[in-house]
Parts: structure tokens; C-alpha cells; sequence
């Protein structure tokens, strides 16, 4: 009796001693096999190259393989979905946009995602500044001008953008509403046709992303009136912000952020967000990412949640007065 006594203490502690390892070598398996990172835009655009700098990064911090698949359409919603219905198992992940995750939801009828119930956020990545941009021909030499302009002319002033639900779109549309300045939209496929018809002189301002118009403003064919970031650019410290120029609330700053399937295991979630932010650190990737114009970032996935429900509150507002709707 005693023998089996001292047997079935000694099974027991053997089991306590082994189970924390054995939990601890199942999590050192992640990822034991390639990870899918799903662009929902072509190849080529900010969110895709982006997304390439970031996988390339997380393959050596995971010590895995980050693939980046692009599924575009939709506007962005054909990847979305599909990361949205993929298994909850950390394998699959989206490079979301302040369009797919906080516009589309009012700009759109109806969506095949629900960009909060379908996915966990994991860490905002970047943003990237938009920046208030006139022909150098242009008499306007500030945005109290331009404002002052489009009140004065009969029917406002002609805006383009990259299209209707863009974040530039929308700026556009605040600053009507704010600034009770009349105007017209013209969308376009994309910031570059825009800038075209600007810098042509057929509309007479644009907000645009900042690295689509950077070397046009320093070449001096667009003259920049403000940034919408609430700090000025490291690449136009110049320029001043919106806030500065007496229109805080028109502060808009388009972003990148990885989410994954709703019901992953938070404690990978977690374990992504720290290596994100890791990455996003070193040095080589932080200069890589502001070359191209943005600015690295880095949150845990409640600060990032509470970005996207404050940029849906907003875009939500604005996207009802206005009355934008995407074809």
C-alpha cells in the first residue's frame, strides 16, 4: 500500500514538472509553417511595399516565413474578406488601411467583413501624412487663402483625389464642411492622374498622400499649403500642419495596421504585436519606412483598436454629410 502511495505522488509531480515545458515547446512552434500576409491593393502601392519591408522584418524576428499574397478589388474588400473567413490560427494576416477598417463600413451599401466582429486587431504599422497641395501657378499661398478663394467663387473650387472614399476625398470634404467653403469633386484611379490634372491647372487643389507629391512640391510644379498630420513632416518641415493654419479638427492621418482573424488566441496576439513593434524599431526598417514618406508607429492591440473605432466614428460623420457614396 505504501509503494503504491509513494508511486501515484511521484506520477503527480512528474506531471507538474512536465506540463509547463510542454506548453512552452507547443508556443515555440509558431510559425512551423509559412505565413500568408494578405494585401488587399495591387502590387506596387504604399500598403503592398509596406507590407513586403514588414514580412521581410518578421521573418527573421519570428524565425518563420511571412509571405505576401495581393488580392486586390473591392476596394479592398475581396483581401479583407478572406482574411476574415481564414482559420483563427495566426497564419493568416491582413495589411489593413484606414479605407478597408474605418471608410468602408459607411461608404459602402453593404460589406462582405464586419471590421470589427471578423478580425483582432494586432499593431497600428505606419501612417503616412496627406498634404494640401495647389498648382505653383496658383495666387493661393496658404490654406486661409485657398478657403478664402473657394468662398468667393461662384460654385467653389474643383477638387480631385484618388478616388471617391479616399482619404484625401474625405479631407477635402471636412474641410467643405468645416471651413462652409462650396467645391466640387472629381475622382480619379489613384493620387498620380490627380496630380496630373493639378499640376495642369485644371483643378485647383488636391489633398494628396505625401509621397506621391514630395518631389513635385520640391521641383516647385505644386506649391504644399499644410500637412494633416498633427505634427509637422520630417520631409516638409516647412509646411505647416492644419492645426497651425487654424483647422485642427481637419487632422486626418491615413494609416497601415495588421489585424488577423476574430478568435486567435490573444496571448499570439500579443506575441505579434511585440514583434512588430521589435521590428519596427531597428534601425534599417525605420529607414526604410520613412523613406518612403511615413512614419513607423508601433501600438499594442488595444491602442490600435482604439484607432480604428475613432476614425470610423469620424469618416462616419463625414461620409454622411457629404453624402459620398462609392460607385
Amino acid at each position: 500500500m505504501h509503494k503504491s502511495i509513494v508511486h501515484a505522488f511521484l506520477t503527480v509531480l512528474g506531471l507538474l514538472f512536465l506540463a509547463p515545458p510542454a506548453a512552452n515547446a507547443a508556443d515555440q512552434k509558431f510559425p512551423d509553417h509559412p505565413i500568408k500576409f494578405v494585401v488587399p491593393y495591387a502590387a506596387g502601392g504604399s500598403t503592398d511595399v509596406l507590407a513586403r519591408i514588414l514580412a521581410e522584418a518578421l521573418s527573421q524576428e519570428l524565425n518563420g516565413s511571412v509571405v505576401v499574397f495581393n488580392q486586390p478589388g473591392g476596394g479592398g474588400g475581396i483581401g479583407t474578406s478572406f482574411v476574415g473567413r481564414s482559420p483563427a490560427d495566426g497564419y493568416t494576416w491582413l495589411m489593413a488601411t484606414n479605407g478597408t477598417h474605418a471608410i468602408n463600413v459607411s461608404l459602402y451599401p453593404s460589406l462582405s467583413y464586419d471590421p470589427v466582429k471578423d478580425f483582432a486587431p494586432v499593431s497600428l504599422v505606419a501612417a503616412v501624412p496627406l498634404v494640401l497641395v495647389v498648382p505653383a501657378s496658383s495666387p493661393v499661398k496658404s490654406l486661409k487663402d485657398l478657403i478664402a478663394l473657394g468662398r468667393g467663387k461662384p460654385g467653389g473650387l474643383n477638387f480631385g483625389s484618388a478616388g471617391i472614399g479616399s482619404s484625401g476625398h474625405l479631407a477635402a470634404e471636412m474641410l467643405k464642411i468645416e471651413a462652409k467653403m462650396p467645391g466640387s469633386h472629381i475622382p480619379f484611379k489613384g493620387d498620380g492622374p490627380a496630380l496630373v490634372d493639378l499640376m495642369s491647372g485644371r483643378l485647383d487643389f488636391s489633398f494628396t498622400n505625401l509621397p506621391a507629391a514630395v518631389n513635385q512640391i520640391r521641383d516647385g510644379r505644386l506649391r504644399a499649403l499644410a500637412v494633416t498630420t498633427a505634427q509637422r513632416s520630417a520631409e516638409l518641415p516647412d509646411v505647416p500642419t492644419v492645426a497651425e493654419s487654424g483647422y485642427p479638427s481637419l487632422q486626418v492621418d491615413p494609416w497601415y495596421g495588421v489585424l488577423v482573424p476574430a478568435g486567435t488566441d490573444p496571448a499570439l496576439v500579443n506575441r505579434l504585436s511585440q514583434a512588430i513593434d521589435k521590428a519596427l524599431k531597428t534601425p534599417s526598417v525605420r529607414q526604410r519606412i520613412v523613406g518612403l514618406g511615413a512614419t513607423p508607429i508601433g501600438t499594442t492591440p488595444a491602442e490600435f483598436a482604439g484607432v480604428i473605432k475613432r476614425d470610423t466614428d469620424k469618416f462616419r460623420e463625414v461620409i454622411r454629410i457629404s453624402g459620398a457614396r462609392a460607385e
